[in-house]
């Protein structure tokens, strides 16, 4: 009889989280390794946010809290939606967990059952299709293409709707490709699922204030308010205000579903940390200012790696709206021989030669659900990013 559950089989381990180790790994054993692979930012959290969890710490918000957030935190919260995105909810209508995977876990696992099927378009986040599996879902996965900008097209949302379809995932600006959709883009998809009165909307708006040259960003409620009571609104602290460590995601809908999510919550990590719930307080209700300073920052970055991979032979790396990635592809590489020796059939095998002849730890295409492309996050200093993209002038140069 196997000892570990079926359940297990249906996922696999986070391919971003096993680069990263990965390059980890290899600079503790002294080699020479630029590590492109993390989606976290490089600047340090801001010192209002770091004051107000001493202080915390200090009065002895220590304690266990409310299953899925304190009051402080929601009401927070529902400033934020009601002044960045014109969405009014009530502190019931909030769950706070830790970290926006958890969120994404309770949900799904509190509405999945099998037979069901999520609609997500790809490239995708990692972690989507394996969430649903193991909520017993199963995963629709919509291609996008280059062309189209990674952008799923209203004809091809309703192509995949069928009467088993129970959620929609939608992410904007995207994680991996930094792809945004405008107002418009928008509401040719909302347009589409108020056809489809059954399927319910989980919009995953981590990036939310990442976005670049006058790109504005919207939410799918925000944007088609008749989606309201469908849509779980879903956004966090880690990505914006440099606060992957604390461990703060937060969502809100329907008080049936969040009613459901902290059920399922009571009975797995129960409340986030208390201290990190009071830097949220803090991040959300604080100064925004030092937003844009970062913004500028993150959008020099991105002009950097563009031009730097397009300027390597067979690369295309089209410029994203958003987020802090860039998705290029190595159409033009795929059935060449490294200068290592390594045949390029696969974007996966394109990643792995990069890190063994050059030391450049990126992201291959496949996990994110797309070849042959790859994934750079350019979160991490110019001069890292400058010598990167040589490294992988370089490795292209040699390919025969």
């Amino acid at each position: 009889m196997p000892f570990l559950s079926d359940t297990l089989a249906r996922v696999s381990p986070s391919p971003t989280v096993a680069v990263s180790q990965k390059a980890m790994e290899l600079k503790a054993a002294g080699h020479d390794v630029i590590g492109l692979g993390a989606g976290e930012p490089d600047f340090d959290t801001p010192d209002n946010i770091k004051t107000a969890a001493i202080a915390a710490i200090e009065a002895g918000k220590t304690k266990y809290t409310a299953v899925d957030g304190i009051p402080e935190v929601k009401e927070a919260i529902c400033a934020k939606f009601a002044r960045e995105n014109g969405l009014e909810y009530r502190p019931s209508q909030v769950a706070v967990s830790t970290g926006g995977k958890q969120v994404l876990y309770n949900a799904l696992m509190a509405t999945l059952n099998p037979g069901d099927e999520v609609i997500i378009p790809a490239p995708y986040w990692v972690s989507y299709p394996d969430i649903v599996r193991l909520g017993g879902g199963t995963p629709v996965i919509v291609e996008t293409t280059l062309d189209e900008g990674f952008r799923l097209t209203p004809d091809a949302l309703d192509a995949a709707i069928t009467p088993n379809t129970k959620w929609f995932i939608f992410n904007s600006p995207s994680n991996p490709t930094g792809a945004g959709y405008t107002r418009d883009q928008l509401k040719a998809l909302t347009d589409v699922l108020l056809r489809h009165p059954h399927v319910w909307v989980m919009t995953d708006d981590m990036y939310e204030h990442l976005a670049y040259d006058g790109f504005r960003f919207c939410t799918p409620a925000q944007v088609e308010p008749r989606l309201y009571d469908r849509t779980l609104t879903v956004n966090g602290v880690s990505k914006a205000y440099a606060m992957t460590g604390w461990r703060i995601g937060y969502a809100a809908g329907p008080e049936h579903l969040i009613a459901a999510m902290r059920k399922l919550q009571s009975q797995s990590t129960t409340n986030p940390c208390s201290i990190s719930q009071w830097a949220t307080v803090e991040a959300l209700n604080g100064p925004q200012e030092f937003l844009a300073e970062r913004n500028e920052a993150f959008r020099a970055r991105r002009d950097l790696v563009v031009a730097g991979l397009n300027a390597a032979e067979g690369i295309t790396c089209p410029v994203p709206e958003g987020a802090f990635y860039v998705y290029p592809s190595i159409a033009g590489c795929i059935g060449k021989t490294s200068a290592g020796g390594t045949l390029i059939d696969t974007d996966e095998a394109f990643a792995t030669a990069l890190l063994d002849e050059q030391g450049v730890a990126v992201v291959f295409g496949a996990a994110f659900g797309l070849s042959p492309h790859f994934r750079v996050s350019y979160a991490t200093s110019e001069e890292a990013l400058t010598e990167a993209c040589r490294r992988i002038q370089t490795f292209c140069a040699g390919l025969t």
